[in-house]
């Protein structure tokens, strides 16, 4: 079945079917591979993307279900992004790298909607953003840092 969806800023058409996970489509069909497979079950965060704005685990989205337009790690981009990054890399976040799109989406989608986020906002909006190797201390700290940045 041929689906029509908005993917980074482009209308991109796909045939697949109706439920494959968008996750698939993102990686298999367009080549996004930012986006990562960690559980498969929607629990790990590794697959977050952004559908209008609003953080989504894309492996348990069927195709078929996206309604608004879709931005992978790709193309994440505007102050908050810059810096989130920015952070990350000051407070050595990444470790193994696996869950880093993830997690770097869901941070983005939070300081959208809560430029100032205290720990429990932070804690609540980055759980089920699992990282193996257990960098949530810098995870935070670098949150409260890019929400410092967006200050000034």
């Amino acid at each position: 079945m041929a689906f029509t969806i908005k993917v980074n800023g482009t209308d991109r058409s796909v045939d697949v079917d109706e439920d494959t996970p968008l996750l698939w489509v993102l990686r298999d069909d367009l080549a996004l591979t930012g986006t990562k497979f960690g559980c498969g079950v929607a629990m790990c965060g590794a697959c977050t993307v952004h559908m209008d704005g609003q953080p989504l685990r894309s492996c348990s989205m069927p195709v078929s279900a996206v309604t608004g337009e879709i931005t992978t790690i790709e193309a994440v981009d505007g102050r908050e992004a810059k810096a989130v990054q920015d952070a990350w890399i000051a407070h050595d976040v990444p470790q193994c790298g696996y869950c880093q799109s993830g997690q770097v989406m869901s941070a983005v989608a939070l300081l959208r909607e809560n430029p100032k986020p205290d720990d429990r906002d932070i804690d609540l909006a980055m759980n089920g953003n699992l990282c193996r190797c257990a960098t949530y201390v810098r995870i935070r700290a670098a949150i409260h840092s890019a929400a410092k940045a967006l200050e000034a």
